[in-house]
């Protein structure tokens, strides 16, 4: 299986899960290519934001700035990430930075790869005009459970919902965000930590090592999973949490915390 890895950062999961896939000679990975995300369509972007704040409020968008790290640099901190560029140079591997996701020089770099699988690891929006190339098209690590939890940031929306279980899935990438037929998805339970910060970063660490041990099963035994998968029914979609949203994330943090 020859596959192309497409991100947006050079420190986040894509760092992360590809040393995994190393380890097995027969996935091939052709190329990494990181999207620096310039945008293309400015003011859309800023009318989406504008409406995000509107909807979150200020003290809600505030408090996402600062939950940032939570999924970021403490993660990386966590597992000694390697940067993708020092890694890929490392093991010979064709990396590529390309300004814009969606872009014409995004989609040669797809031809040129000759890959039969693209992995989206750690992005947004992705056109069909992209993932449409490779021959089984992609496939995208969401770190939450579908269609439950579309769009949501790991951990929180399970806490806020009462749940002491968070997880992953794996699914084809589709025309729109987090929708597309799951392929593989699995539990993860909430490691319950002295601080509600810690607790989300300690376990997203622990779901980002299993969704690599997912993907790698996946591919391993990829005509098998791809021919079984599901599509998703109707979901629920998440965002960043309002104040008082977080007020009840965190009031739930402490009792579920209690219940361990």
């Amino acid at each position: 299986m020859k596959i192309i890895i497409l991100t947006s950062s050079t420190t986040g999961v894509a760092a992360h899960h590809l040393p995994y896939l190393l380890e097995h000679q027969e996935i091939d990975v052709a190329m990494v290519v990181v999207s620096k995300g310039i945008l293309q369509k400015k003011q859309s972007f800023f009318k989406n934001k504008l409406k995000k704040i509107f909807k979150i409020g200020i003290l809600g968008s505030m408090n996402g700035l600062r939950m940032r790290k939570w999924y970021s640099s403490n993660t990386q901190k966590y597992h000694k990430i390697i940067p993708l560029d020092v890694f890929c140079k490392a093991k010979n591997i064709p990396f590529f930075e390309v300004d814009v996701t969606n872009s014409e020089q995004t989609m040669q770099l797809f031809r040129n790869s000759g890959a039969d699988l693209g992995i989206s690891l750690g992005n947004g929006f992705i056109s069909k005009r992209v993932f449409s190339i490779p021959r089984f098209g992609m496939i995208n690590i969401h770190h939450e459970i579908l269609p439950d939890y579309q769009n949501a940031q790991s951990v929180i929306w399970q806490i806020y919902n009462r749940s002491k279980n968070s997880g992953f899935t794996i699914h084809q990438i589709d025309s729109k965000i987090d929708t597309g037929a799951i392929i593989y998805q699995e539990k993860v339970p909430i490691i319950f930590k002295s601080s509600l910060k810690d607790t989300v970063t300690n376990t997203l660490c622990e779901i980002e090592n299993k969704s690599a041990l997912g993907l790698l099963k996946v591919l391993k035994n990829f005509d098998y999973y791809f021919n079984n998968k599901t599509p998703q029914g109707a979901g629920n979609h998440y965002t960043t949490p309002s104040i008082r949203q977080y007020f009840v994330i965190y009031k739930n943090y402490l009792q579920l915390k209690k219940s361990e």
